[in-house]
């Protein structure tokens, strides 16, 4: 399978933590690979490398290459804003503004200038939400604030928020951490629909989260890429003894 993504001895500091180390990863196109590993161990410092956001953190120093559709994003010329715009990202409560749900959404084409006629911008917001299944619950609600909708639907209209920005790839960061079960269960029928179209890369701390909607997964710990492989590999016949321990629950 083609890779999206590919890392290349990645090391990142913050100041004089090494918080990643030597990392080299694959990343399968239109797949969703899930990270897993104890708190700490770099998983969301990873996810954060691929669209550039840890370079918001101060004194942070990044070594190595991240290479994604052939070319090194780690280069100085990189465009940042099409980066972010091409590598979106769902964080792990739903950051939704207090705005309208309408105006939620048109935010992002705005900021990126993808569209300026009124109907192409309201058929847009129409497509977005029926891609993650709130168009017949909110089509006649885009004037109400964002921040009264449910979690669930909070974390989906962040979803739609990226895929209107028709990204490549998709970050998510322990997306489901404030829903309950029900709700996390749809996100995660989402998720498997949505990989058609997209590649995905979801960090999580739920083990069977990853076994349920991944097809890869990788294995950190205290800043290393320990394994990755088909998650089916990696749930029942690990390669590495560090992994096995971790997924029996020896510590974590």
């Amino acid at each position: 399978m083609d890779s999206k993504i590919q890392t290349f001895d990645l090391n990142l500091y913050y100041g004089s933590f090494h918080a990643l180390t030597d990392v080299n990863i694959r990343v399968p196109a239109r797949s969703v690979t899930a990270i897993i590993g104890p708190s700490g161990c770099g998983k969301s410092t990873l996810l954060r490398c691929f669209n550039r956001m840890n370079d918001l953190v101060e004194r942070t120093q990044v070594k190595g290459r991240i290479v994604i559709d052939g070319e090194n994003i780690l280069e100085p010329a990189t465009d940042l804003i099409a980066l972010r715009r091409k590598v979106g990202m769902v964080f792990q409560r739903p950051n939704v503004f207090s705005l309208s749900i309408y105006h939620n959404l048109k935010f992002g084409l705005r900021i990126h200038n993808l569209l300026r006629r009124r109907d192409e911008i309201r058929q847009t917001i129409r497509q977005g939400l029926e891609q993650v299944g709130l168009w017949d619950n909110l089509k006649d609600r885009l004037g109400a604030n964002a921040q009264t909708l449910t979690l669930e639907q909070q974390q989906r209209l962040c979803l739609a928020r990226v895929l209107i920005l028709r990204p490549d790839i998709i970050l998510l960061d322990e997306p489901c951490s404030a829903l309950d079960p029900g709700a996390t269960l749809r996100v995660e029928e989402l998720l498997r629909v949505l990989r058609r179209d997209y590649t995905l890369i979801i960090v999580t701390h739920n083990m069977q989260q990853a076994a349920r909607v991944s097809d890869f997964t990788g294995f950190m710990y205290l800043g290393r890429l320990i394994e990755f492989a088909d998650t089916q590999k990696v749930f029942t016949n690990p390669g590495e003894r560090l992994t096995e321990d971790y997924i029996r629950g020896s510590f974590g």
